[in-house]
């Protein structure tokens, strides 16, 4: 059962017609949140071209894909340094599917109240990399502290945004914070593995300030799909800038002699973290699964 809005305001619970469902499309569902839809009378009939989507590998059946949002202005992805830590390849994946399918992402940094001094220091030293060095907005957000509250609330107005994240990064609590209005479930934090559970268990789309927010369930690993060895270079910009360099046009940047962006991982020019974290989608045709 999916809900929509009409032409009018008009909200309907509708259904989607088996031609959809039986396609033969690879995605987990035929319709994702913010779809553009055709209903005649309780199902949706058709879904018209999107402009753009964020996909990731399904959590089971690793040859499928699992949409989270179509036809969005930008992403939001919220990420931890603790309670729970968000892995850079965690991060990586995110920029490199929204690359792949021109979505502005701004990255926003919570939980900052928890932080210790090598926390914050860390933290630095992310702005540093993917504001500084990659040029995706950064953001310090605490929701006790109203830390980046306001300014999130300037970047998010007028426009359709995914808000996406690990399990347990507080993205529940930072969109109650954003508007008094929004009541969304906020969960805990395992103290055995210090994750987070599941508190949003289906995708929801909310007017806000001019424009819409899309909150998504946490997720705990994103699986690139439909993109080609040949092709990972070109979704990291520091990479794929410094292969020009190679001996070797086709230069995977693996093992190759003389590679030049080996050589600048080595002096620390292209940051380590990211190199594995594009070792690791190279990899990917290990058919690994992903939750």
């Amino acid at each position: 059962m999916f809900t929509v809005v009409n032409d009018h305001g008009e909200t309907l619970d509708v259904r989607v017609r088996g031609r959809l469902r039986l396609s033969g499309s690879r995605s987990t569902s035929p319709v994702a949140v913010g779809d553009i839809v055709e209903v005649e009378g309780e199902s949706i009939v058709d879904v018209y071209d999107r402009k753009n989507y964020i996909v990731r590998r399904s959590s089971n059946l690793s040859k499928q894909s699992q949409v989270l949002a179509a036809n969005i202005d930008q992403a939001l992805l919220v990420v931890t340094l603790r309670m729970p830590e968000t892995p850079t390849e965690f991060i990586d994946r995110f920029l490199v599917t929204a690359f792949a399918y021109r979505v502005p992402v701004i990255l926003a940094f919570n939980k900052t109240d928890l932080y210790t001094p090598d926390d914050t220091e860390l933290l630095d030293a992310y702005i540093n990399l993917y504001q500084g060095s990659l040029g995706y907005k950064c953001v310090k957000s605490s929701v006790p502290n109203e830390e980046g509250v306001e300014e999130l609330r300037g970047l998010l107005a007028g426009k359709i945004t995914l808000i996406s994240g690990n399990s347990g990064v507080g993205k529940s609590s930072l969109i109650n914070a954003l508007d008094s209005s929004f009541k969304t479930k906020v969960g805990a934090i395992s103290d055995v593995h210090l994750t987070g559970m599941h508190t949003t268990t289906y995708s929801e789309m909310f007017p806000y300030s001019g424009g819409y927010i899309i909150d998504t369930p946490g997720i705990k690993g994103f699986g690139t799909i439909d993109i080609a060895p040949s092709e990972v270079s070109h979704f990291f910009p520091e990479i794929f800038a410094e292969g020009k360099n190679c001996r070797f046009a086709d230069c995977t940047h693996t093992k190759e002699p003389g590679c030049s962006v080996i050589k600048a991982v080595e002096n620390h020019s292209i940051s380590l973290s990211r190199y594995n974290s594009y070792l690791s989608i190279m990899d990917d045709s290990s058919q690994a699964k992903y939750r």
